[in-house]
């Protein structure tokens, strides 16, 4: 695992203005923005998923937003083989890499490493669907606790995308996700994180983010979020259980 380029991480949770930070931070130094999200790689899902707008998208380049058609997954091992020669490409052409985003999983794969696991098995997802169908999801979160329980006890018993995958490696390989998840090479994850400055956007107010995210999901309904939802059922070929739907 090669060190990472010298790169600046503006992390946060939803509403807590990391785009107009990013932007101001783009005023100041010569950066190219990286997106660390795991909704904004997907095409047609603009309102929804709070992207940018055309006008802030143009005053700075962004990457990794609009690489995804809705119907195709997008896993964090993607993320990393798709940002680190992004990384590099910035360096060479004299800028800053800034990677912005809350998906907390991707900044982890990046500056961490990730361990390979096996990929998407449509049969045996289809057969832990069929499961939880029949059982219900806390009854997977409670199966998911008998083979793995470091990944369980992070898992609400309703967070069925994530207790989905993790049955489904563990069907797949036998091992554990959270034995996936054990970084090896101290050394080299140090070298990756020394390379970066990372800044956390963390309200000490809680209700003033929460008022927040009530006003920007007022503001959606107001830019046309029912009719853009509308537009991705009428597809016909989106269902509920896609990671874009999720």
């Amino acid at each position: 695992m090669s060190a990472l380029p010298r790169c600046i991480a503006l992390a946060g949770p939803t509403a807590a203005g990391k785009t107009a930070a990013a932007l101001a931070i783009a005023q100041r130094w010569d950066v190219e923005i990286i997106s660390v999200d795991s909704a904004l790689v997907y095409r047609g899902m603009d309102i929804g998923t709070a992207k940018p707008s055309a006008a802030e998208l143009a005053q700075v380049p962004h990457h990794l937003i609009n690489i995804r058609d809705p119907l195709q997954a997008y896993s964090a091992a993607e993320f990393v083989r798709d940002a680190e020669p992004l990384l590099a490409d910035i360096h060479a052409r004299g800028r800053l890499p800034l990677l912005v985003g809350g998906t907390m999983l991707y900044f982890k794969a990046l500056f961490d490493g990730i361990d390979p696991m096996p990929g998407a098995d449509p049969a045996i997802r289809a057969a832990i669907e069929a499961d939880a169908t029949e059982h219900g999801w806390p009854a997977m979160h409670a199966q998911l606790a008998r083979v793995d329980p470091v990944s369980a006890a992070r898992l609400q018993p309703m967070d069925t995308q994530r207790i989905q995958r993790a049955l489904e490696v563990y069907r797949a390989s036998g091992q554990p996700l959270s034995s996936f998840h054990v970084t090896k090479n101290v050394a080299a994850r140090a070298d990756r994180i020394s390379a970066t400055t990372l800044i956390s956007l963390e309200p000490d107010d809680r209700a003033w983010l929460h008022e927040r995210i009530a006003l920007r999901f007022d503001q959606m309904l107001a830019a046309g979020f029912l009719d853009e939802v509308v537009t991705l059922r009428a597809r016909g070929d989106l269902y509920p259980d896609l990671p874009s739907m999720r």
